[in-house]
């Protein structure tokens, strides 16, 4: 009997604890997906604030890429050992030259081979100029031709009186025109420097009324003592540029005179100077 009625304690012991350990595993389970519920929901509305704030920031998040994007590149710095920028393409001044219409084409090749600069910044500046000149009344090969006889396509040129860039732009005249930019310093920015010449070229040719004169002007020389030499290689180079457009094969490096005329021209001068001199030692020897 004692047996028996330890065996039902035991056993109801055994039922009571089982029960405590359900009881437990319960409150567990019911804890853990009350915490798991709020945390995504938590989660969710974090998420939610944070895309309401990024749409009504936007700087912020341009602000956030910025920094990703400068963290991104110092650990592959960190790697490399090589500083990248993402951006660095979208700052060149270039253009595939085969992406451009085939007179524009053949112009900037012909240009690139002439002045010894690559095509793709050349192909740009092509584009440039047959956009700006509908724009502003003027022939798109005459603000190339006024480009190559300034500068060379040297984007970086500077002449003695400070005239700076692809069109040698006075730059502490036309200070002015260069606000839009962001300052004097965009002189050296191929695409504005491009802009303003344009600009200032058009002004010149309405005040003078004609294109012969406002290239007089553009250059400089309030007197006639080029004798419009300037205005003259500007548009021969533009006729050659518009024979170019049209398919014309046109040399791209200019001929020096031969040896044989060099020397010649150079006896002809001694010959002169030595004649020169033979009829004053005689009026002399005369006066004696």
């Amino acid at each position: 009997m004692q047996t028996l009625l330890k065996r039902a304690s035991a056993l109801n012991a055994l039922r009571q604890f089982n029960l405590a350990v359900i009881a437990f595993a319960q409150d567990v389970a019911e804890g853990f997906f009350f915490i798991t519920h709020s945390g995504l929901a938590l989660l969710g509305l974090g998420v939610f604030c944070l895309t309401m704030v990024m749409v009504l920031r936007p700087e912020l998040r341009e602000n956030g890429e910025l920094q990703l994007i400068n963290w991104l590149q110092q650990r592959h710095a960190d790697d490399t050992g090589l500083m990248t920028d993402a951006d660095a393409v979208d700052r060149a001044t270039a253009t595939d030259p085969s992406e451009l219409p085939k007179q524009q084409a053949n112009i900037a090749f012909w240009l690139s081979k002439k002045y010894h600069v690559a095509p793709e910044p050349i192909s740009a500046l092509v584009e440039e100029a047959y956009d700006l000149g509908p724009k502003n009344q003027l022939d798109p090969t005459l603000i190339l031709a006024v480009m190559a006889i300034e500068s060379g396509f040297n984007p970086f040129a500077q002449s003695n009186v400070g005239a700076q860039g692809l069109m040698q732009v006075m730059t502490r005249v036309h200070s002015e025109k260069y606000e839009g930019f962001g300052g004097n310093l965009a002189a050296f920015d191929p695409v504005s420097n491009l802009r303003v010449g344009v600009k200032i070229l058009k002004d010149y040719i309405e005040k003078a009324g004609s294109l012969e004169g406002g290239l007089h002007m553009y250059v400089g020389d309030s007197s006639a003592s080029d004798d419009g030499v300037y205005s003259s290689k500007v548009l021969a180079e533009q006729a050659r540029l518009k024979q170019v457009a049209q398919g014309v094969k046109l040399p791209t490096v200019v001929t020096p005179p031969s040896l044989t005329a060099a020397t010649g021209g150079l006896v002809e001068n001694l010959w002169e100077k030595a004649q020169k001199l033979t009829s004053f030692s005689e009026e002399a020897a005369e006066s004696r």
